[in-house]
């Protein structure tokens, strides 16, 4: 196992939680299924299993690293189910390639054994708002490539898509972003809020959008958007709306949670720091 891809996935993941992100669990803010010690069990166990991924194989990385989750964090509530979905892919990716160039090959030969092990895998992370459609539903045994269950997803959940499009939210807008980021590693938790601004202001939460409805999933990029306008955390009138738009995201039960968003910045972080465009502290 590479122990510089399982430190950078672990860091990544932690970064994250820990970052006080409005409507997200942060060390000072629970749920009241889960908490900030629960995503640091879950960064365990990822870091553990997905170096791995790159000589087993994306489907049976991400079974085992969510029944490794399963193990470690004693909870009914998936804590980072999104976070293993978009990580395996990319840390599939041999070593010496970049990710951008390297992505498409994975993508393209994933399975049907990879679309069992993954059906399997979110079977038994159990996330919140799945639905049931039409085709390839996750409750039946898949009969195409995980790519091509993806596809089918992918107008609904902003994981599946970026499956479809090569990573173009992680690599397009996330990595750039963190790029760009005067001193990451001194102000890394401003920086992250930032790009969760960002990405919810152009990227509506599919998880928001699947809990509560694709109206609430616009309102809440609106309300990001607004935040950013007002100078996000590096102004006075910045940090008002942030306040704002953290309550009324934790309002009705924690159910507008900008979880998908959470699982972008993860991925994006780790990627960032896997191509060297940023330095974890």
């Amino acid at each position: 196992m590479s122990l510089m891809l399982a430190q950078q996935i672990l860091t990544a993941c932690i970064l994250e939680a820990r970052a006080r992100k409005p409507g997200n669990v942060h060390p000072e803010i629970a749920f009241p299924d889960l908490c900030y010690d629960d995503f640091v069990l879950a960064a365990q166990a990822v870091s553990e299993i997905l170096p791995e991924a790159v000589n087993r194989g994306v489907g049976t990385a991400i079974l085992e690293a969510v029944q490794r989750t399963r193990l470690l964090v004693n909870r009914p509530t998936n804590p980072n189910l999104g976070i293993i979905l978009l990580l395996a892919p990319l840390v599939a990716v041999p070593a010496e390639i970049p990710l951008k160039q390297g992505i498409g090959e994975i993508l393209a030969h994933l399975t049907i054994e990879d679309a069992r092990q993954v059906y399997h895998a979110i079977g038994l992370a159990n996330p919140g708002g799945m639905g049931k459609v039409e085709e390839a539903d996750l409750t039946e045994a898949p009969s195409i490539s995980l790519l091509d269950a993806m596809r089918l997803a992918a107008d609904r959940d902003s994981i599946a898509s970026e499956y479809v499009t090569g990573f173009q939210i992680v690599l397009e807008t996330g990595v750039p972003f963190l790029a760009g980021w005067p001193d990451f590693a001194a102000t890394w938790e401003t920086a992250i809020i930032h790009l969760q601004l960002t990405l919810m202001s152009r990227f509506p939460d599919t998880l928001i959008a699947r809990k509560c409805g694709r109206e609430l999933a616009e309102e809440s990029a609106h309300r990001a958007q607004a935040v950013l306008d007002a100078g996000g955390q590096q102004t006075e009138p910045g940090r008002q709306q942030l306040r704002q738009l953290d309550d009324w995201l934790r309002a009705d039960g924690h159910r507008r949670n900008p979880g998908t968003t959470a699982d972008l910045i993860a991925a994006s972080l780790f990627a960032a720091a896997r191509d060297g465009m940023i330095q974890f502290a």
